[in-house]
């Protein structure tokens, strides 16, 4: 997993609440395992229109934010089914941080499981980074987890709190199987010592 320490992007402002699941990345792609090939997918029924073609009027379809990094939205970002493949939309779109009042809890998880960063910040600061995102490509906004602060294009800082244990493995790209991995010398000796008294386990 890529390391999250501090982004610098352009944010795409999407002034909706109760984003769910099957928004972000509908249900007819779930059909794959593969957490690449889905950004294409990302909020398909609002990026394109019945005969496939794209929704000039959709955020993310328009310049600069075809490059998005941070997304800026409304509350309860995410509900609906728990479908892990939303977050990998979104990251294999390019998108490492979302920004919301509050999210819902299995995406929430998932996100971070995943490598982007959610932030909770109050409705009104939501308001304001919208209004930001709405400047387009000059006005980028700056997320620096390490300080845990996001910081605006006008140069003022806003403060944000991250579970230390989930901020330590987005700062390091540890995932599931990379926590698992730095015990790798404990895990070893370990079964060094069962393999000498019981063998029999690993005939």
């Amino acid at each position: 997993m890529t390391p999250f320490t501090t982004l610098t992007g352009v944010a795409a402002p999407l002034p909706k609440a109760n984003v769910d699941t099957d928004q972000i990345i509908p249900a007819r792609f779930l059909k794959t395992i593969k957490r690449t090939g889905l950004g294409k997918s990302l909020f398909a029924n609002f990026r394109y229109n019945d005969d496939g073609t794209e929704n000039p009027d959709f955020v993310l379809n328009q310049e600069p934010y075809r490059k998005a990094e941070i997304l800026v939205a409304f509350e309860n970002f995410g509900c609906g089914s728990s479908r892990e493949h939303a977050p990998w939309a979104l990251l294999d779109f390019g998108i490492r941080c979302v920004i919301a009042p509050d999210f819902a809890d299995i995406f929430h998880n998932n996100s971070f499981k995943n490598g982007i960063l959610p932030v909770k910040l109050p409705r009104e600061v939501c308001e304001h980074l919208m209004e930001d995102a709405r400047m387009g490509g000059n006005a980028r906004l700056t997320v620096d987890l390490e300080r845990q602060v996001v910081v605006r294009p006008n140069g003022e800082e806003i403060p944000f709190e991250v579970d230390a244990f989930r901020r330590h493995c987005l700062l390091n790209g540890l995932d599931d199987i990379g926590q698992t991995l730095q015990h790798a010398p404990a895990i070893d000796a370990h079964e060094g010592k069962l393999r000498a008294s019981q063998p029999w386990l690993f005939a």
